[in-house]
């Protein structure tokens, strides 16, 4: 087993030395929602500082409830008594892993730690693209070819894991996907995990939004947190929605000897606002209106460079295709940005995705500002790429773009000139 230190962490790290050094780095390359906590989650905190008891592991019972109505008012009726929390939901993935055991089906690209996390806990990915144009979840027809290949030779094969919307390429997979992804897990028997963290990011309302727990609740679980949709990801508090007992049971056992139980002041503030209070909607409102409007300008500099990127459509990520530049493949693409442009992104290959390939996963939602002040109002306005901050991390990416397309294409055009006949004028 050989597992280093997470992709995204590792260059969180790299770039915080760069610019503490005086580098001018875009950071693009950290997931992170950049946005500062609402003050009434705050209160909540505060005022829950002196709990600091256990509590039950699989939750306090508050909380447990919370969850539980979060999902019933999308459509998914919930007992409080299948909801398991956790300090994050990273660690419920981790958990769950240990807890379904055999080998997990994973998109190709795919969130760093999905596979990370399986190599600890002895499990074999079996990594499968997603339809063309698509993200998060992957192609049924093919994961049905892979899981019986694997079983023929002696694999056990017990999940398949979709992201929904996705992390890296900021699309959602269609319904048509994730309804033959339900037909296929219920002929093969799998369990599906959902991780549905980026649920109330998608950019436009009105895309089809459906949940694998909509057809097949029976063995579907989905896990979700606030570290996205209100900006606590260093708060460290997720959620599951389980499907069954027996399933609860092991993650319950699992829970007991590496968590005991989430930190008990965040629960106080995670069972607030899982109940979904207006003021906390309204901040969601205005998240999803902020990394909308970005997450498009940046798409917009990269197709404006020649690159091919699928539109975004949730959260705050794109997933460029820089292969016009015939600079190699992701990782010696990502250098070239870095080194000589000032732009930080994550090579496509810590995601599972071809090495030869030059995709790169592109995180905006650090561009809102440098100081608490400058993001709420990146949040509040009604133009934020307007403002001068957002305006000039913008231009950095376009010039840096445009600047590297040069430098690549430079060489090719000068000596196709000297192959052209010198032009008669006359």
């Amino acid at each position: 087993m050989s597992v280093t230190l997470s992709a995204t962490l590792a260059a969180n790290e790299d770039i915080e030395r760069r610019r503490r050094a005086g580098e001018r780095v875009l950071h693009l390359a950290f997931g992170e929602a950049g946005l500062p906590v609402h003050p009434a989650l705050r209160h909540k905190l505060v005022a829950a500082s002196d709990l600091n008891g256990y509590g039950p592991v699989a939750g306090a019972a508050e909380l447990r409830k919370a969850a539980a109505g979060y999902w019933t008012r999308r459509g998914l009726v919930t007992e409080p008594d299948l909801v398991v929390c956790g300090p994050g939901s990273k660690s419920l993935l981790y958990g769950l892993l240990l807890a379904i055991g055999g080998d997990v089906v994973l998109t190709m690209p795919s969130w760093v730690s999905y596979a990370a996390q399986a190599d600890l806990v002895g499990s074999r990915p079996i990594m499968v693209p997603a339809p063309p144009g698509e993200g998060g979840a992957p192609d049924p027809d093919r994961v049905a070819s892979a899981v019986l290949h694997a079983r023929s030779q002696g694999r056990t094969v017990r999940s398949v894991l979709v992201t929904l919307p996705d992390n890296p390429t900021g699309r959602l997979a269609t319904p048509q996907t994730i309804g033959r992804l339900v037909e296929v897990a219920r002929e093969l028997d799998l369990t599906i995990i959902s991780d549905e963290i980026y649920r109330d990011l998608v950019h436009d309302t009105q895309t089809p939004f459906l949940s694998p727990a909509d057809l097949a609740p029976e063995r579907t679980v989905i896990t979700t947190g606030l570290s996205k949709s209100l900006a606590l990801g260093g708060w460290r508090i997720g959620v599951a929605r389980l499907p069954n007992q027996d399933l609860l049971g092991r993650m319950l056992a699992i829970a007991s000897e590496i968590w005991s139980a989430p930190a008990a002041p965040v629960q106080e503030a995670a069972t607030y606002a899982f109940t979904e209070p207006p003021e906390l909607v309204e901040r969601v409102v205005r998240s999803r209106r902020l990394h909308g409007v970005v997450a498009h300008a940046v798409h917009a500099a990269f197709v404006e460079a020649g690159a091919s990127v699928p539109l975004p459509q949730g959260g705050f990520y794109l997933y460029p295709d820089l292969g016009y530049l015939q600079a190699g493949g992701s990782v010696e693409v990502t250098k070239l940005l870095l080194n000589d442009h000032g732009i930080a992104v994550l090579p496509g290959q810590a995601f599972g995705d071809d090495p030869s390939a030059a995709r790169v996963r592109v995180a905006t939602s650090l561009m809102y500002g440098e100081s608490p002040e400058e993001r709420l109002t990146a949040l509040t306005s009604c133009d934020p790429l307007s403002l001068p901050w957002i305006a000039a991390n913008l231009e950095h990416l376009s010039t840096g773009l445009r600047n590297l397309s040069a430098q690549r294409t430079a060489p090719r055009r000068s000596r196709r000139a000297t192959l052209l006949p010198t032009p008669v004028h006359g």
